[in-house]
């Protein structure tokens, strides 16, 4: 292995660099404008995989954005692992908010700032790295790699899943290593085992057909922005539980080992309140914050909006009020049922004097990852080795729609293999990427290639 090391090592510079030119292609997926940079992106790992010496790769079309596949199967009797990962990401709003433009990427403090940074290209682009590492030092892998990357994680991974049922021969592997989660703190080796999973809905409120003078219909018509805020302001009760019916029926309780897991991790409530920037921490009575965000369902309002909302003032009724609303779940809750739950509970909540139409936008089933199978374990000493750490386990509050699908269809226990931060603002204005973690993913996946093939 030392030849490898040695070789990444090397080749630091030239990986931030090629990361930069991934950066800078804003495959941001949820908008229809950015087609080309979406294709231009697919079209970049294709090549990336085929220069760092897989065998076949393919760019498959779906019905939405492409999907780039790769294999080298030169390895027999090895262990086949199929590593997953998407270049799309969210889009940049508020764009006033960041500090350098979002698809020029900015060095600073040792990281890396631009979109997609750490969620999911700088974390993707680790294995890339390290496959073709390989390839440079001793011309072959250890053992089978499968690439699979996607271009609609961040819009619910609709095409991927449709992929996956069609294609199980060709994706047939005996382990799905995916980098898409978060260290537990700077500098110390992570792997996750739990995910929350995911239901997005749109509210829609409407009361008169038009917009209406305020003056004239005030009080003897329904405000839907009042409706629709007195919905939502109802969906918690003074403890921070949630008030839908039968919606903690499933909720799978914590384990005494987890328990006592969550309390060797030190958890510091003041130091999250300072990287959320809020004075004080909330949620549900009872529970500790470790317990929110990683074992807790929740429900949060993702956006709202109605009426006038331009400079001065503009005095109105108006016709239509709109809210995303988002609940992550927890094992064993489906979310097909509190999807059903939610939409009865508003309607029900909801006056007649408004019209309400609840729609199910996507949806994503929680998981429970084993970390006896020998992939997890592989992983384990892999990142031990790499940075010099002992491995922690952890759950996540966030959701991989596609990590349930590959358990399910392909038969396998997916490894969460991550390297970033949740400080790192994936999904928020300057986010970025700690560029010895990039640096000390690749030489972990590299370690791992070598002690899953033995």
């Amino acid at each position: 292995m030392l030849e490898v090391i040695s070789f990444i090592n090397n080749n630091k510079e030239n990986y931030i660099n090629e990361l930069k030119d991934f950066l800078r292609i804003p495959s941001i997926s949820t908008l229809p404008k950015h087609k080309n940079d979406i294709n231009k992106a697919a079209e970049f790992v294709a090549g990336k995989l085929t220069s760092a010496g897989i065998s076949r790769v393919n760019i498959f079309k779906t019905e939405g954005h492409p999907i780039v596949y790769g294999e080298w199967l030169g390895a027999p009797g090895k262990p086949v692992v199929l590593i997953y990962g998407h270049y799309d990401v969210q889009p940049v709003d508020p764009i006033e908010k960041w500090n350098s433009p979002p698809f020029e990427p900015v060095i600073k403090d040792g990281k890396i700032f631009a979109r997609g940074a750490t969620d999911d290209k700088g974390q993707l682009y680790v294995h890339i790295k390290s496959v073709e590492a390989y390839f440079k030092t001793r011309g072959s892998l250890p053992l089978n790699v499968k690439f699979l990357i996607e271009g609609e994680e961040e819009t619910g991974s609709e095409n991927l899943e449709k992929f996956i049922i069609n294609n199980t021969d060709l994706l047939k592997c005996d382990s799905v290593l995916i980098s898409d989660t978060d260290l537990y703190t700077a500098g110390v080796p992570t792997l996750t085992y739990g995910l929350r999973g995911l239901v997005y809905m749109e509210v829609e409120v409407t009361g008169p057909f038009q917009d209406l003078h305020s003056g004239t219909f005030g009080g003897s018509v329904a405000n839907p922005i009042n409706v629709l805020a007195d919905l939502i302001s109802r969906l918690h009760d003074k403890n921070g539980k949630i008030t839908i019916p039968h919606f903690y029926s499933n909720v799978k309780k914590l384990t005494k080992k987890e328990k006592t897991n969550f309390r060797l991790l030190k958890f510091s409530e003041k130091n999250f309140a300072k990287e959320a920037g809020v004075n004080e921490l909330y949620g549900e009575k009872g529970f500790s914050t470790l317990e929110h965000i990683w074992v807790r369902p929740t429900l949060d309002c993702n956006g709202i909006c109605g009426g006038f909302t331009g400079k001065g003032a503009k005095t109105i009724i108006p016709s239509v009020a709109t809210a995303k609303i988002s609940m992550r779940l927890v094992p064993d809750q489906d979310p097909r049922k509190i999807a059903r739950e939610f939409t009865k509970h508003i309607k029900r909540n909801a006056p007649k004097s408004v019209k309400v139409v609840v729609k199910e936008l996507h949806s994503a089933y929680p998981i429970m990852t084993s970390l006896n199978d020998k992939a997890a374990v592989a992983a384990s000493l892999a990142m031990e080795k790499a940075f010099g750490k002992k491995t922690v386990y952890i759950r996540d509050g966030g959701s991989v729609p596609i990590v349930t699908v590959f358990a399910k269809k392909l038969k396998v226990s997916p490894v969460l293999m991550g390297f970033g931060l949740n400080s790192e603002n994936l999904h928020s204005p300057n986010e970025h990427f700690d560029l010895n973690h990039f640096q000390l993913g690749i030489i972990s996946s590299a370690l791992f290639l070598d002690t899953y093939s033995i």
